[in-house]
């Protein structure tokens, strides 16, 4: 489309309608950084506060996760909450919460670290490092594993998992 915008063999009205169509994807990334600076703006104590929230957040997540405590992992996750697993299936709060009462998924240990918490108005994004032991219907799932979790404050100010998505961290040289 910006090809077909600058293109001067394209007659000046459609290089102006494909211009005009363009107009609300540059405005959108002309605020990005904008957006990405809100966090700098909150005052200290919310930020602290906001840190501190999503930390236990993640930890209630961690324990949810080894003792398959399905009431504490409904609260976490969002209605419409979306994770890709790590062998690239989509997985609904339904499915996630299936899985886990029915045993499909079953971790013996998570170790967390390095992680980072962003915040870009009511979103946070954690990104972390997770060493875990656990079996699955395919068997074994121990290994590193690196994850962005996605939350969003409800309108009742409570902060909910939206999206979830990880990848196995795998050696140099190491196969599938």
């Amino acid at each position: 489309m910006l090809a077909a915008a600058i293109n001067p063999n394209k007659p000046l009205r459609r290089r102006r309608q494909y211009a005009l169509a363009l107009l609300p994807v540059v405005a959108a990334l002309a605020l990005t950084p904008c957006a990405a600076l809100q966090h700098s703006g909150m005052p200290r104590t919310q930020r602290h506060e906001s840190h501190h929230e999503i930390f236990q957040l993640e930890e209630a997540w961690r324990i949810a996760v080894l003792k398959a405590d399905i009431p504490a992992m409904d609260s976490l996750l969002a209605d419409d909450y979306m994770a890709i697993t790590p062998n690239g299936t989509l997985q609904s709060k339904e499915q996630a919460l299936a899985n886990l009462r029915a045993g499909a998924t079953h971790f013996t240990a998570i170790a967390i670290s390095d992680r980072k918490v962003r915040f870009y108005g009511t979103t946070a994004l954690v990104t972390s490092r997770a060493d875990v032991s656990g079996t699955s219907g395919e068997g074994d799932f121990s290994g590193s594993y690196r994850y962005i979790r996605v939350y969003v404050r409800n309108a009742e100010g409570k902060w909910k998992v939206v999206s979830f998505e990880a990848n196995r961290i795998r050696m140099p040289g190491e196969r599938k």
